[in-house]
């Protein structure tokens, strides 16, 4: 015998719903499948119970959002800009109730509206206070802890570029100072040699030895050391 055809017609019990549900959405999962494999197609399959349970298929080949974006250009219809709206201003609801309790809190911290506050969320507004003033006594002492071991490698730095300057300036009073100095009494120029705290004077004398030098009028001229 064969079975007999059945009402298309909502199910009225809630048990036998579920029941043909599962056993259909089964059955076009395997139709979904075998179109997939036999025909090369590219199949989205998206299906929600009457309680909310979520079934999905697509072929493997492909992706459910290229799928949409495919149906969006053949069909002319825009699936995205209506969510996109939907969230936006679920966003600036959120940002502008966000806005206000910021405002409230910071308010009731300074000791404003407190008019409507039961004794639980007086104590509970005190503990959050001194927790917030533990927190900024924290990164107080830190932020002066950090600025104070900066300052003393800066200073540590300074004494340090201090004795190496200082330790430049006894080497160069120990070093030979030159200078061209006049005496006529004895040369018609020297090149002297002087040190700090010497009092003898050593000339060398350099006589040019080339004939066209004494030709051009140079003269003698001594090298003094001091």
């Amino acid at each position: 015998m064969g079975r007999g055809k059945i009402e298309i017609k909502k199910i009225e019990n809630p048990t036998n719903r579920q029941v043909t549900y599962s056993k259909r959405r089964a059955g076009i999962m395997k139709k979904a499948r075998e179109l997939t494999v036999l025909c090369d197609a590219e199949v989205s399959l998206v299906m929600f119970s009457s309680t909310g349970k979520f079934s999905e298929y697509c072929s493997p080949s492909s992706e459910t959002k290229k799928l949409f974006d495919r149906y969006q250009q053949v069909s002319g219809i825009n699936l995205w800009t209506a969510q996109y709206e939907k969230m936006q201003n679920t966003l600036n609801h959120l940002k502008e109730i966000n806005h206000k309790l910021r405002r409230e809190v910071r308010r009731q911290r300074t000791g404003e509206d407190l008019e409507g506050l039961d004794i639980k969320e007086l104590r509970g507004l005190e503990q959050n206070m001194d927790e917030a003033l533990k927190m900024v006594r924290n990164r107080k002492y830190h932020v002066i802890s950090t600025q104070t071991d900066t300052y003393k490698k800066k200073l540590k730095n300074s004494r340090e570029t201090h004795r190496n300057l200082m330790r430049e300036l006894e080497f160069a009073d120990e070093r030979p100072v030159f200078g061209y100095v006049n005496d006529d009494s004895s040369y018609e120029g020297a090149l002297a040699l002087a040190h700090d705290g010497a009092h003898q004077m050593y000339a060398f004398r350099v006589q040019p030895s080339q004939p066209n030098l004494h030709e051009m009028g140079y003269t003698s001229h001594d090298l003094r050391l001091a």
